[in-house]
This record gives C-alpha cells, structure tokens and sequence, in this order.
C-alpha cells in the first residue's frame, strides 16, 4: 500500500496556482511531495509552451532525479498528449532518459502497440483500467500479467455510487481472470477521498494530486499538491 502523488495531468494552468508545469516546478514540486510521504510520482511532462508532451520527457525524468533521487517515477503515455498512433510510438522510442514505468489506458485503441514497445524499452507499465469493458480486454491481452500493477481509475463517473458500482465491476472482472498483480485505486474530483478511503479498506495502493482534484477532505482547497499528499498519507496511516 502506497500513496501515489500525481501532481499535474491533463489539468489548464489556471486550475490551481501551485500547478507545476515548467520542469524547474516539476522538480520543485516532486521534491515536496516526496517529503510530505508519497512513495513515488505520476507526471505529465509539458513542453515549453506548458501543453502536454512525450517528448518532453527525458528532461523531466533528468531533472526528477537530480531534485527527489532514489524516486519511483512515472509519466502518461496518454492517446491525447501527441494526438496520433505513430507520434506517440516514435517519440518513446526516442527517450534516453527513462522512466520507472509509464501508464497505458486500456480504452485506447493503440495500448497494446504502446505495452510492446514500453517492455522493449525496460519500461514498467502501469495498465489504467476505466472501465469493465477494459478489465475484460486487459485480461484478453497476451502476456498480460507482466505488468507493473493494474491501475483503477474512475475519472468520468461523478456519481459515488455509480463509481463504486464500476470499480466492484472490474475487480470482480479481474478475480474471474485469476490476476495477480498489485492493485492502484483512485477518483477523481468528487471521488477522490472516497476511493482513498476504499483503497486503503481494501489494502490497495492510491494516488492525489492536483491532476485528480484540489480539495482537501475538509472540502478546502488544497495549498499545494504536499498538502493533498499529506492528507492522504495520514489516512492510511490512521488505524480506524
């Protein structure tokens, strides 16, 4: 059980003052979390221009270990960041300065190209699940199992009971295919203390941060993405 920090994502600049987008705040910021407990990092590395960017990623991971070293690090391979099958490829097989592990969604239609070439390049991978639907085709993928973790992350469904409702389905889903590696859960936005409340009750591993919401249990907004980390860790760490 751990607590994941996923301090950026997809979010606009204007989300949130302390939203690390330059590598100089990335690093910044991967420092703090690491000190307020997170065990290791989810990063969206963005160009100079703050938008989303693969290949952007070697400075970042660079400068990610020489701010937090001895860090677990990730980065998303998200469809979305290049926009296009082939860039997405070419440009992690132009990395140098590698990841720990990167995350795959399942939903995408590209994922078992980007597992492939991820394996090739000695880069753990992190299976993002969203849906049953994905657990089903996870299960019906080759080599499955030689995956770093199974990642349940449940961005679209606001609804807390719906949430749930879709969470119970793909672990069940993963239980009748006889999975056996480490489980991640976590929400998003409306979700996201609920699911650190589940993942903790069912011995599963979280992530917070401002790429998954900016309030506090309290319902305050969050100074910083230490903050959020900080109030997860004491969740997990509290024996009720």
């Amino acid at each position: 059980m751990i607590v994941q920090a996923c301090i950026n994502g997809a979010r606009p600049i204007d989300y949130h003052p302390q939203l690390p987008v330059t590598v100089e705040a990335i690093a910044r910021d991967a420092a703090a979390v690491v000190a307020a407990g997170a065990a290791e990092l989810h990063i969206h590395p963005r160009a100079v221009d703050g938008k989303e960017s693969l290949g952007a990623v070697d400075e970042t991971i660079a400068a990610l270990r020489g701010s937090c070293p001895g860090s677990f690090l990730g980065v998303s391979t998200g469809a979305w960041i290049e926009g296009d099958a082939h860039r997405t490829l070419e440009a992690i097989r132009c990395w140098s300065v590698l990841p720990d592990y990167a995350s795959v969604n399942l939903s995408e239609d590209d994922a078992p190209a980007v597992m492939a070439l991820l394996r090739d390049q000695g880069v753990g991978i992190e299976v993002g699940l969203a849906s049953v639907a994905d657990a089903e085709r996870y299960i019906g993928l080759e080599a499955h199992e030689r995956v770093l973790r199974i990642l349940i992350e449940l961005d679209n469904e606001q609804d807390l009971r719906g949430a749930f409702d879709v969470a119970e389905g793909i672990v069940g889903t993963l239980q009748r295919g006889n999975v056996q590696r480490p489980v991640l859960m976590h929400g998003f936005d409306a979700t996201v203390w609920p699911f650190v409340r589940l993942a903790k009750e069912r011995r599963y591993s979280t992530r917070v941060g401002l790429e998954d919401g900016k309030l506090l249990p309290s319902g305050m907004i969050a100074a910083n993405n230490a903050e959020l980390v900080a109030a997860a860790v004491e969740i997990f760490r509290s024996e009720s």
